[in-house]
């Protein structure tokens, strides 16, 4: 990955950090940066020693303060398809990514921004967050899947509410309203962020990686077939090393080491 110019990866333990880098445009997303997004989420994704990825925005004023208005000035019909869909599958790719991925949101999230942060597991924001999906403003719509994402997590009203208003709101009420987990102090809302991801990659890493399948297969199926795999998934969960360390360590009253098996 030596040839990204804005984007970065970060290792602290089992914890791999993805750092969007244009602090000039405030991490404003553009083809390169979506580009390297996808590249930097398909390096990591089998390696056996990161258990969980945060992503994040360099500097202190955004995460990802947008798409990158002067690139996308200049698309025709066809051109802005193509933009769309970049956009979607990157994205799409890390709603799908087999380890959990933690949005640590620190300032402005808007447009592409918002969208980033929606297609993470989860997300937690410092006191300076602002989140909002501002593009009917600009005479478009959200077009990296945030009128389908942004209803499934906060509900359709509010979803609604945003969207049409393209206004923002704080990290108080995106807190209120199920967007983010938790809010922290600017200055510690990157060692708060690993500590709240700690608290999933303490968990048996299979385990984790079919629940999130599991709630994702749910979004896209009947409830009876979701239910199907869900039991299936339960099921199989049985032959697993993991399992029965887990259990047998409740049962013996210590830790579980997890061997990821």
């Amino acid at each position: 990955m030596s040839d990204l110019q804005h984007v970065r990866v970060e290792w602290d333990g089992e914890l791999a950090i993805v750092v969007i880098d244009r602090v000039d445009k405030l991490n404003a997303l553009n083809a390169e940066v979506v580009r390297e997004l996808g590249d930097v989420f398909r390096e990591i994704r089998d390696d056996g020693d990161v258990l969980g990825v945060v992503v994040t925005g360099a500097g202190d004023k955004a995460f990802v303060a947008g798409a990158d208005i002067g690139e996308l000035a200049q698309m025709t019909p066809l051109t802005g398809v193509e933009v769309s869909r970049d956009g979607q599958n990157v994205f799409s790719e890390i709603e799908r990514f087999p380890k959990p991925v933690l949005a640590a949101v620190g300032g402005y999230a808007l447009g592409g921004g918002c969208e980033l942060a929606l297609a993470c597991h989860l997300r937690v924001a410092s006191d300076n967050a602002r989140f909002g999906q501002p593009e009917v403003g600009l005479g478009t719509i959200p077009g990296f899947g945030g009128t389908v994402r942004l209803a499934r997590i906060v509900g359709f009203g509010v979803a609604v509410e945003m969207v049409l208003t393209g206004a923002m709101i704080d990290a108080d009420r995106a807190e209120r309203i199920g967007l983010v987990s938790a809010v922290y102090p600017r200055d510690e809302l990157l060692d708060r962020a690993k500590a709240f991801l700690r608290g999933v990659t303490k968990n048996g890493p299979v385990a984790v990686r079919m629940a999130l399948e599991s709630i994702y297969v749910a979004q896209n199926s009947a409830p009876q077939d979701a239910a199907s795999f869900e039991s299936a998934v339960f099921g199989l969960l049985a032959s697993t090393d993991d399992l029965k360390e887990g259990m047998t360590a409740f049962l013996e009253k210590r830790k579980p080491a997890f061997k990821g098996e």
